[in-house]
């Protein structure tokens, strides 16, 4: 099998009986995208927070013991996501919020648009008022009118993190807002955007996220993409290959074969792996995307087959 080297914006390209695999260069910094995380401040999260204040025991009071710190274990998780998805985002600045908040569960508590840098000056305590009930909508509205906010500032691409640890109150409400959010991306009212959910935990349920992660939108795709952790402190792992998997390298491309017959179309995003079959004695394919093209060079394999006739 001959060798053809990878061209730009290829790093890796692998053929075999007329399947090709190519991988294309990953730029960390998705062209302008803005990165938020939404943690979920509702009352079931209240252990992962240790909201309480530090306790002893009267016995221990009385013989002067320290006060036990109770260990606030989404801290560090929030702390690691801040500082890897910083690194991808197109001014190093996250806008971090707690959802579910307020005694309806309705209400968003902007922390603030933090940095990636110097992160352990950030403490996440959780909310002021958590909330009875977890409703995500409210969270959803709060990125979109921020991310619509930031297009004028450079904002490209968005993508919100989501994580919760129980069902959601308002999951018709959330499918009808993504329908809108999805039709509002293909008119070009707004920036492409993804949002990745983590949920956390026994208490989540599963079939209402994957319905909600699963819907497809014409000319979007999905919108959703989510995964489920079994403890708080896997959170920031499943985020970073998530945010890696869905901040592909572009809005949808097309492949072409060398005689220019489409060969595969990939609507509402480009994947960072390309996998796809070229017809027998192709010599290149090319890639387009963006209104620009990229031809690949094939490798010539041996051609131990009768060649067929190209029409």
């Amino acid at each position: 099998m001959g060798h053809e080297k990878p061209v730009e914006p290829f790093s890796d390209l692998h053929v075999e009986e007329g399947k090709v695999r190519a991988v294309l260069l990953h730029d960390p910094t998705v062209e302008g995208l803005d990165v938020a995380i939404y943690m979920d401040a509702s009352g079931s999260m209240q252990d992962e927070y240790k909201y309480e204040r530090p306790s002893r025991s009267f016995l221990e009071w009385i013989r002067g013991a320290p006060l036990k710190d109770p260990a606030n274990q989404v801290e560090p998780q929030v702390q690691w996501m801040l500082e890897y998805l910083a690194t991808k985002d197109r001014n190093g600045q996250l806008r971090v919020a707690y959802w579910a908040c307020g005694i309806s569960g309705r209400d968003v508590e902007v922390v603030g648009e933090l940095k990636g840098v110097d992160v352990k000056q950030y403490k996440f305590p959780g909310a002021k008022k958590l909330g009875n009930h977890t409703f995500l909508a409210p969270a959803l509205k709060d990125y979109v009118r921020y991310l619509k906010e930031q297009v004028p500032q450079g904002a490209r691409r968005g993508c919100a993190v989501i994580v919760t640890d129980g069902q959601l109150h308002d999951a018709e409400e959330v499918e009808k807002f993504s329908a809108q959010v999805a039709k509002e991306i293909a008119a070009g009212k707004l920036p492409r955007l993804n949002f990745v959910l983590v949920g956390v935990g026994d208490g989540i349920d599963e079939e209402q996220l994957e319905r909600i992660a699963h819907a497809e939108y014409p000319g979007v795709g999905h919108l959703w993409c989510h995964r489920i952790a079994k403890e708080i402190t896997q959170v920031a792992e499943l985020v970073a290959v998530l945010v890696d998997e869905n901040m592909t390298v572009a809005a949808g491309g097309t492949i072409y074969d060398d005689k220019g017959k489409v060969l595969k179309t990939y609507e509402g995003r480009l994947p960072a792996v390309l996998e796809f079959d070229v017809p027998e004695g192709a010599e290149s394919f090319t890639l387009e995307v963006n209104g620009q093209r990229y031809t690949q060079p094939l490798p010539d394999e041996d051609h131990h087959d009768e060649d067929e006739d190209h029409h």
